[in-house]
Order: C-alpha cells, then sequence, then structure tokens
C-alpha cells in the first residue's frame, strides 16, 4: 500500500514544482521591465544602452536619485498629484456608492434598462471622449484648475458595477432592521451598508489611486500652468529638446511609484476580499 503511494506522492510533488518554477518564471517575466528600470536609476552616468546592455549595475549608485531631486521640485509635484489623487478617490467612492445602491436594493421599473445602458457604455473608448470633456470643463471655467483634472474620471461605470455587485451580497435584513429603527435611506446606506462593504471600497480607491497618481495626458491638456501639474505630467521635464538622460527618468520613474507599491503592500488584503465578493454577488 504505502510502496504504491509513494510514486503518487513523487508525481504529485513534481507537478507542484514545476507550477512554482512556472509562476516564479511568469513573475521575473511581468517584473523584468520594473527590476530593468530599478537597476538603470542605479546605474552611474547617462550611457544605459551600452552595447550589450548592462542589465546589472556594476556597483549601487544614488547619484541619479540625489540629482533629479535637485533638478526637479518634487514636494510640489508630490503636493499636487496628493490633492488629485484625493479629491478623485474621494469623489469616485462616493459618486459608485450612491448610484449603485438603489441599483441593487430598490426595485423600480427600468431599473434593468438604466443599468445595462451603464454597462454598454464601458465599450466607448475613453479618448473618444476627450474633446467634450474639454468643452464641458472649458464651459464650466474650470481650466487650469484641480478640480477640471477630476471631474470627467470622477465616476466609473466599472466603480458602480463592483459596488452594486457587492450590495447584492448583503442580507435584506440589514436594510429592514434599520427601516424598524425609523432610520431614514440615507442613514442605512452611510451607517449600516456602507462599513459592510470596506473590502470594495478599498479595490476602489486603490484603482482610482493607481489611475490618478500615473493619469499623465489629461492634466496636461487642462492645466495651462506647469507648476500645477501632477508628478507623472512633470517627469515629462526631464525630456531634453535634443538629449535626456535616461537614468534620471528612471530614477524620477522610481520616485513616483514608490507610493503605489507601498499602497498596494498595506491594502492587497483588502483587494483580494473585494474583488472576491464582487464575483459573488
Amino acid at each position: 500500500m504505502n510502496a504504491t503511494l509513494r510514486p503518487k506522492k513523487w508525481i504529485a510533488g513534481i507537478r507542484l514544482a514545476v507550477v512554482y518554477v512556472l509562476l516564479v518564471a511568469l513573475a521575473l517575466f511581468m517584473m523584468g521591465p520594473f527590476l530593468w528600470l530599478l537597476s538603470v536609476s542605479l546605474m552611474p552616468g547617462k550611457n544605459v544602452f551600452s552595447n550589450p546592455p548592462a542589465i546589472l549595475p556594476t556597483f549601487i549608485d544614488f547619484d541619479n536619485y540625489v540629482k533629479v531631486w535637485q533638478f526637479m521640485n518634487f514636494p510640489k509635484y508630490i503636493y499636487n498629484t496628493v490633492v488629485i489623487t484625493a479629491l478623485g478617490v474621494v469623489f469616485n467612492v462616493i459618486l459608485a456608492a450612491l448610484t449603485a445602491y438603489p441599483l441593487a436594493t430598490f426595485r423600480f421599473k427600468g431599473r434593468n434598462l438604466v443599468f445595462t445602458l451603464l454597462i454598454a457604455t464601458m465599450v466607448i473608448p475613453s479618448s473618444t471622449a476627450m474633446i467634450v470633456h474639454y468643452l464641458t470643463i472649458q464651459w464650466l471655467h474650470l481650466t487650469g484648475s484641480f478640480l477640471g483634472v477630476v471631474l470627467p474620471s470622477a465616476v466609473s461605470v466599472f466603480n458602480i458595477f463592483l459596488m452594486r455587485q457587492t450590495f447584492l451580497g448583503i442580507p435584506s435584513d440589514v436594510r429592514d432592521s434599520g427601516k424598524m429603527d425609523g432610520a431614514s435611506e440615507f442613514r442605512i446606506w452611510l451607517q449600516l451598508v456602507l462599513p459592510l462593504v470596506k473590502p470594495a471600497i478599498a479595490v476602489i480607491s486603490l484603482l482610482e489611486m493607481m489611475a490618478f497618481w500615473n493619469n499623465f495626458l489629461w492634466p496636461i491638456v487642462v492645466l495651462d500652468d506647469p507648476q500645477k501639474y501632477p508628478l507623472a505630467a512633470a517627469l515629462t521635464f526631464l525630456n531634453g529638446q535634443f538629449s535626456y538622460n535616461f537614468g534620471w527618468i528612471a530614477a524620477g520613474t522610481m520616485i513616483s511609484v514608490i507610493p503605489i507599491i507601498t499602497v498596494f503592500l498595506f491594502t492587497q488584503r483588502y483587494y483580494m476580499e473585494g474583488i472576491a465578493g464582487a464575483v459573488k454577488g
């Protein structure tokens, strides 16, 4: 009996090892550009495209980080990025939760039609609406302001879909108990329902933070003062007219992605819970 089980255990162990090797190789392949960018940021000098190309630095040097920090006003651009990102995250969380709640809990005529029309808009490329967004922002006299950068992306259909699916997974007894206590619908939504969907809120916050933090083109279109640029747009100052220092660009890019990586490491548990809850809903 034991002799029969041993080959099966060996086969299962070999399969598991092969799976882990493939997963590690896939992870290294996906992280390749990031690791190369990190390596380039630590390389001294401007010539990082040598023949053959240097993948690993011969020695670690933070000179690129020091010089690019001195060249650019990073505190100012980081402040601009934080303000834009905070506004974008707050708007998306509130508007997505307010829109998804009635679509998930209320029973009214045309509810499914409204939800279908919202989902149908996801097939429209966002770039096609850029002219309309710009004309709208210009009509509202918001060009050159952070609010003009945030408003076109203040609500996302995907976020509404995610919140609706999460709300569908909440038992109706929660809402009924609030009604029995005489609470208004807004109070039920705010005090009873929202605390139960924290993972979905964390997912939306993380996705929107990455989107607004890395927003590049739209801020350049809306903001007429380069001093108001977010960090991703401000990194274009590192591209010279006739030459550029790729080591500085790599160092600046690494500085800009550190906050995103840090936030994801602390919120990845909520991210997985939110995605799982939406799938169940």
